[in-house]
């Protein structure tokens, strides 16, 4: 667990005891012990890929950025645009391009269709990092190795019910 503090080693599960607390208290703690446990699921998750990145110079976020990029036909988009595929605030935007730039994985350039915008294209230097990390990142299974693939499956499609009633998209 690379960048996630370390274990505690409880010897019990202390969000099944906040559950039972809370339905003592509250009454039926289902959704909040099923969000609690999602939450520190992200953290793990989050602690974990940040670690394995690190080598790289990335973060996730600057590796989700990355891989947009490659997944482009041009190997360009809009900063407009990487927001909305990544579901982030422009400013988390602005941020995540200026690093990749910084790191000379991104170049900035202006946008022929938008005078008034910019576009973020990956360099070759990011193309060769967002391959390297990938394979990283397969070879840890995105910290989900444990699981087998109909686990998987059934995580992403509970989830996606919350993504799309979110408006993530029409589903």
């Amino acid at each position: 667990m690379c960048g996630v503090r370390k274990p505690a080693g409880l010897p019990f599960d202390p969000i099944e005891r906040a559950a039972a607390i809370w339905e003592r208290r509250f009454g039926d703690a289902r959704a909040m012990a099923a969000v609690t446990s999602i939450m520190r699921a992200q953290q793990i998750l989050l602690g974990e890929l940040d670690g394995l990145l690190r080598p790289f110079g990335l973060t996730f976020a600057r590796y989700e950025a990355l891989v947009l990029l490659s997944f482009s036909r041009t190997g360009a988009l809009p900063l407009r645009l990487i927001g909305e595929r990544l579901m982030v605030h422009p400013t988390s935007v602005t941020n995540t391009i200026g690093r990749l730039e910084r790191q000379r994985l991104v170049a900035r350039r202006p946008n022929p269709r938008d005078r008034r915008g910019t576009l973020a294209e990956i360099t070759p230097a990011g193309r060769e990092v967002a391959r390297r990390a990938t394979a990283e990142l397969m070879a840890a299974g995105f910290g989900m190795a444990g699981y087998q693939a109909a686990d998987l499956d059934a995580v992403f499609t509970l989830l996606r019910a919350l993504r799309v009633s979110a408006g993530d998209f029409t589903g």
